[in-house]
């Protein structure tokens, strides 16, 4: 075999990996996403569409939420909650902070987060692959955005003062995975706990405790 045929079988080899790796990146960018309709909108199993009025597009389980007293509370609306956001790509939260409460950190591995204050003052901050964190103090009216899957939070920091505000997802199901809960709460072995974080197993133990079952 000659160089030049040689090289050319390197450079069709090379080329065919990119082409594959091409196809793995958009199979995984497809996927990551809703999936798309091929009709105006998502009927559901067993409805036909001529039995859908406009109540099938309405939703009011959001009226009077309120949180309860001395904690953050949201009111997620899904498609599991509200069917008629199948396939569409949209999602929102309804999030009451009371004073001194906090969303702890946490990822939305299906969608990006937009998040509009309604009334009060928060404080909020993501955290990108390279480990820097971004930070804002948003005031009423104010909008931020959390990319998807990045750890982010919020937390009111005011000692008198609720936070009233509502986010919007690029999915009609974002998912939520607590960061806290997730480590502390999913039975991981303690010994790998130990040794990421560096600590006593009686420090493990507390920071177990309020993620264990209750009797």
């Amino acid at each position: 075999m000659s160089r030049s045929t040689a090289r050319n079988l390197l450079e069709i080899m090379a080329n065919m990996k990119l082409v594959l790796v091409l196809m793995m990146t958009t199979i995984v960018a497809v996927c990551a996403r809703d999936p798309e309709l091929t009709t105006d909108f998502a009927v559901p199993v067993g409805m036909s569409a001529s039995m859908i009025t406009g109540d099938f597009f309405t939703f009011t389980g959001l009226r009077n939420f309120s949180a309860v007293p001395n904690t953050f509370s949201s009111k997620k609306v899904t498609q599991v909650e509200f069917p008629a956001l199948t396939g569409l790509g949209v999602g929102v939260t309804l999030l009451e902070y009371k004073p001194n409460t906090l969303n702890p950190p946490h990822t939305h591995p299906r969608g990006s987060e937009l998040i509009y204050i309604l009334a009060g003052h928060l404080d909020v901050g993501l955290i990108d692959s390279a480990n820097k964190l971004y930070s804002a103090h948003l005031h009423e009216g104010d909008l931020f955005v959390f990319p998807q899957d990045l750890v982010h939070f919020q937390i009111n920091m005011s000692k008198e003062k609720s936070v009233l505000a509502i986010s919007a997802f690029g999915s009609s199901n974002a998912g939520t995975i607590s960061l806290p809960r997730n480590i502390f709460g999913s039975g991981i072995e303690d010994e790998v706990l130990l040794q990421a974080f560096k600590i006593t197993s009686a420090e493990l133990m507390k920071l177990k405790a309020p993620f264990m079952p209750t009797m």
